[in-house]
């Protein structure tokens, strides 16, 4: 039934609270509620937060919404991870009401010394609690001096109100209210996963292609290893990366392989796509032999882990035709009316190397098989999962995994790679997934991305956490095709100053953008289907190289906490179309982000700062640095930006407040 104080449309709240609401240990969310009553008394709300112990944490006090009647809000955060709860306590507060009749009533003379006598027994269950609470000499000593006012005649009626509407009197009353008819509601679910889940920069690089080398003799490609592959985790680390993700390391099949971009016309030597997992070596518990042992690969995580690097595996649940489960279990697989077995299309891509997984004929036998493999993967010190098309499988299938790994191993991290239809996306982040691929890469107009950041920053947020890649070996965007360096430029300081989660497919940093074909997003001799050996050392030497520069934005995001967070990113406005401009702040933290959209052309406009979102007043004058640069501008609410792309496309803009 509804309280007697109603506490309604409580937010975040997932699948009706089947679900918990993302959460992440450190990050702030906002709790709403519309929180009403009859008449006119007035009321107060408060978020408590319950913690996995189930311990109760302070009340934080919810604040109406100046433009939403009834709409209260206040921002809460889990300092631990694990399963938690909140809950909306609303009361009837006696102390506001009063206070607000005594504002009226005793100027225009109407029942003053009754107002007064209200207030001092109000005042005095205040005095009461403090007493009985702890509070501080200086709360007592403020409580007295109202109570003292209520009832000392003497001083003209004026003084008496005066000192009843005193801030530190009216600040005493907020903090220490008086709740009568509580109402509870709740608790609602929430998740709070490790901060991994929500801040970290990914590197992503194909073993094979580490090290990798063209034998003079013989002019054949010679795969990398995880031994000579070391040298990718050495660059990632040195650019600032903290995750370095890793395509299907298993045997890759031999029956229907395909050859360089993407041919059916494969030669004796072509290794073939990693996503055609299995072979007569093993399938998604072994390691490519190309590539070393199982000793290698757990080296390599320990180098890894040595340099403060995370290594994420890729979990791609499909088979080539000849991997072990088309012998053993061919109930997995669809067979088609000619008796054979469907392989992976997406018009008109066709994937003749790929068998996908059947998940009806069995759900038991392939969930009891795919947790295995997972579990063996955590033992070797895999902490994060990529998921290859996590929504071409059932949800529920999902569901069950994520949950079973999160009973024991609740440090795991699963990233979605769903570019999907939008129900689809949020669902699989409401049922567990703690990162999700978006359409970011697609979203390249200042107005869709204006309106994409406000979705994920405050629309979905309850839902998913995004991770803006700006490229990935299926999508070179027509921006990087034809943007020049600028545009390279331009797309790492968007994915890398707006979401506290970004990634790089190597390669982005040599610039490399030539497509297959006009028209196409796939790359021109695509490392899917062969080793790609690179001069990273000569790229350096003759200044090719992005590497600096994403080495900068890594350590500024490090640096500053406000761009570690989803939540806090606020819109500005720039009177130029191709000018986008945005601010994240954390405590004292803030940092403005002015960017010029177009690679092609110098951009000059005036920028509009939402002053109240930096927590300032329209005149406020203060200086900001610039990370890129180190230049220094006094800015205020206007400010007049020139920004050429081929220098520097953007500002990140440090504030320091103006004594």
């Amino acid at each position: 039934m509804v309280g007697r104080i109603p506490v309604m449309d409580v937010s975040p709240v997932v699948d009706l609270g089947r679900l918990p609401a993302k959460a992440t240990v450190g990050e702030p969310f906002p709790v709403t509620a519309t929180v009403f009553r009859e008449g006119h008394d007035r009321l107060g709300a408060e978020v408590v937060l319950v913690d996995p112990s189930g311990g109760r944490r302070a009340p934080v006090r919810m604040v109406e919404d100046a433009d939403t009647p009834n709409l209260y809000s206040a921002w809460v955060t889990p300092d631990a991870p694990g399963a938690w709860g909140f809950e909306v306590v609303a009361w009837s507060d006696p102390l506001a009401t009063w206070e607000h009749a005594a504002g009226l009533k005793i100027p225009a003379g109407v029942d003053v010394e009754l107002m007064f006598t209200e207030g001092r027994l109000l005042l005095e269950r205040v005095a009461a609690d403090l007493g009985a609470t702890g509070g501080t000499a200086e709360e007592q000593a403020v409580v007295a001096s109202g109570i003292e006012a209520c009832t000392d005649t003497t001083r003209p009626v004026e003084a008496r109100l005066a000192a009843l509407q005193d801030p530190a009197l009216v600040g005493v009353m907020t903090a220490h209210p008086l709740r009568e008819l509580v109402t509870t509601a709740g608790p609602f679910r929430a998740y709070a996963d490790r901060p991994r889940a929500l801040y970290g920069s990914w590197y992503e690089f194909f073993p094979r292609s580490e090290g990798a080398y063209v034998d003079e003799a013989t002019g054949k490609v010679v795969s990398g290893t995880f031994r000579t592959a070391v040298a990718g985790l050495d660059r990632a680390k040195d650019m600032g990366f903290d995750v370095v993700y890793l395509p299907p390391i298993h045997p890759i099949g031999e029956v229907n392989r395909k050859g360089p971009n993407n041919t059916l016309t494969p030669g004796p030597d072509d290794p073939g796509s990693p996503w055609a997992i299995g072979s007569k070596d093993g399938g998604h518990d072994a390691i490519h032999p190309d590539l070393g042992d199982e000793a290698d690969f757990e080296a390599f995580v320990a180098h890894a882990t040595g340099l403060g690097l995370e290594v994420a595996l890729d979990l791609a649940l499909q088979a080539a035709p000849d991997h072990p489960w088309v012998t053993a279990h061919p109930e997995w697989f669809t067979t088609r009316a000619d008796g054979t077995i469907a392989f992976a299309e997406n018009p008109p891509k066709k994937y003749q190397d790929i068998y996908p997984v059947n998940f009806d004929n069995d759900p038991t036998g392939i969930c009891r098989e795919v947790l295995r493999i997972v579990r063996l993967w955590i033992s070797r010190g895999v902490r994060i999962f990529r998921v290859d098309n996590p929504h071409t499988k059932p949800v529920a299938f999902w569901e069950w995994l994520l949950g079973e790994v999160r009973r024991t191993d609740p440090d795991v991290l699963f990233l979605a790679e769903a570019f999907t239809k939008p129900a689809m996306m949020h669902g699989l982040g409401a049922i567990g997934f703690q990162q999700s691929y978006t359409y970011f890469t697609w979203r390249t107009a200042k107005w869709e991305i204006e309106e994409y950041l406000r979705e994920l920053s405050s629309e979905t947020d309850h839902l998913m956490r995004p991770n803006f890649f700006v490229n990935t070996p299926d999508i070179l965007h027509a921006s990087l095709q034809y943007g020049g360096p600028p545009a390279f430029k331009i797309r790492a300081v968007l994915a890398s100053m707006s979401a506290p989660s970004w990634g790089v497919y190597s390669g982005y940093e040599l610039y490399e953008h030539v497509a297959v074909k006009p028209g196409s997003e796939e790359y021109l001799d695509t490392e899917k289907f062969q080793v790609r050996v690179r001069d990273w050392d000569a790229a350096a030497a003759e200044g090719r190289t992005l590497a600096p520069y994403i080495t900068r934005l890594n350590d500024v995001r490090r640096r500053h906490p406000a761009l570690q967070l989803l939540r806090n990113l606020r819109l500005h406005h720039a009177d130029d179309d191709h000018t986008l401009v945005f601010s994240k702040s954390h405590g004292d933290d803030q940092v403005i982000v002015v960017l010029n959209l177009d690679p092609h052309a110098t951009r000059e406009t005036t920028v509009h700062l939402d002053m109240p979102a930096l927590g300032m007043d329209w005149h406020d004058g203060f200086t900001v640095t610039d990370e890129i640069t180190g230049e220094s501008y006094g800015w205020g609410e206007r400010n007049y930006v020139r920004l050429d792309p081929h220098h520097e496309p953007a500002h990140v803009l440090v504030v320091r407040r103006t004594p």
